[in-house]
């Protein structure tokens, strides 16, 4: 798949963020809850990080050039960056407001209207987090998945909201649209210290998982077999991009033909178990012990 395609899916991000942005907004202003209004500041937020989404997936888009020869795939891991760096803002936002409304409460309007609104803004969040989660797994996109989870805490987030409105409306404790108000700014907190995480391993050049790893020496079982060795194995993630680098140790005897052609099947059969891969191996003899003072190369 041409990945400047995944660009749509940033699209309708930004298209579900604003629909739902005037939706709970409306909810809010209607029934005067600052769980309503702590979810559609998140909604902004949705918003922005949609809009970086979208700007960092088209660079990250961008074939190799003289200046980057591995291509433009990192820029993913900033989009995911900010946009858990935004999540975290619009946590303190939220627990502000919180604090301020637990001090001085107030009671709610028009309670049914406003969830009505707001379950129906949830529905178009969860719809549409789903399939952007499934395209970020399928392309193995860090922008697509982080943009996906923050929707999908939004969704969480509304359902809470919702529960805590529909409480006060039964209880008439309005301390409790507050208190929720607060519990979901922890959760968010979470979700974004998480989706930083991943954002920072990733720039730190962190190797493949553990699956990823044991695909690749599975691959390699068939050449041990016979005789073939290899040490030095090393890989980075960096975006969607996978890179593997391997020693490659055969006979000393070997012409260099029959090396190379053993290396470009290693190589194919690497890419093969592991899509989007880019391979980079050295021919080694097994008789020369230069060969081996760099076995644990790391």
């Amino acid at each position: 798949m041409n990945r400047s395609s995944l660009t749509r899916f940033a699209w309708l991000s930004i298209a579900a963020a604003i629909a739902t942005i005037v939706l709970k907004t409306a909810a809010y202003f209607i029934t005067g809850s600052v769980g309503l209004l702590s979810d559609a500041i998140e909604s902004g937020v949705n918003l922005i990080g949609g809009i970086m989404a979208l700007s960092m997936l088209t660079v990250a888009a961008r074939p190799a050039d003289e200046d980057h020869a591995y291509g433009h795939s990192k820029a993913e891991y900033f989009s995911s960056g900010v946009e858990g760096t935004l999540i975290l803002l619009a946590a303190v936002s939220i627990a502000v407001t919180a604090v301020h409304r637990l001090i001085y409460p107030q009671p709610l309007e028009a309670i049914g209207v406003g969830l009505i609104i707001s379950i129906a803004a949830s529905v178009i969040n969860l719809v549409v987090a789903l399939l952007i989660l499934r395209a970020g797994r399928k392309h193995n996109s860090i922008t697509l998945e982080a943009n996906a989870h923050h929707l999908l805490t939004d969704v969480w987030t509304s359902v809470g909201v919702v529960a805590a409105v529909g409480l006060v409306a039964l209880t008439h404790w309005v301390w409790l649209d507050a208190v929720v108000a607060l519990l979901v700014a922890v959760n968010i907190v979470w979700t974004g210290t998480s989706i930083v995480r991943r954002s920072i391993s990733g720039l730190m050049d962190i190797a493949l998982s553990p699956a990823d790893m044991a695909a690749v020496r599975n691959a390699l079982k068939t050449y041990e077999a016979t005789g073939i060795q290899f040490h030095a194995l090393l890989s980075r993630q960096a975006g969607a991009r996978k890179f593997v680098s391997m020693h490659v140790l055969v006979p000393g005897d070997w012409t260099v033909q029959r090396g190379h052609e053993l290396l470009d099947k290693i190589e194919a059969d690497v890419r093969q178990a592991l899509p989007e891969s880019v391979v980079f191996t050295h021919l080694e003899s097994l008789d020369d012990p230069a060969s081996w003072t760099d076995e644990k190369l790391t």
